[in-house]
């Protein structure tokens, strides 16, 4: 089964340096979809090891299986458009719509 348009939470505001969680989700797709994050239209890179992701300056924890975007300590350069997308191989893609988070 295709997946359904997913459901995104993503907060409209944040204080710079607290822990920020965007979430994801949508319940029809059969295997389970795969969630992908995007800031600005830009693909978010997955973390795998703690030196990679800090030189690419990556703040942020993104888990492809349960759909969430968890930022230990958010920053100003945070602020953007997010929006996800779900995918298992069947079907079109969805994507949520684009939400403004400002840090």
């Amino acid at each position: 089964v295709a997946p359904a348009t997913p459901v995104c939470e993503v907060p409209s505001s944040a204080m710079t340096g607290t822990v920020v969680q965007l979430s994801c989700k949508e319940t029809e797709g059969s295997p389970p979809s795969e969630y992908q994050w995007y800031k600005n239209g830009v693909a978010l890179l997955e973390k795998t090891g703690a030196g990679s992701a800090r030189a690419a300056n990556i703040t942020y924890t993104m888990n492809k299986k349960s759909g969430t975007l968890l930022f230990n300590t958010v920053t100003k350069n945070d602020t953007g458009e997010y929006f996800c997308e779900a995918s298992n191989g069947i079907g079109l893609s969805q994507k949520c719509s684009v939400k403004r988070m400002q840090v």
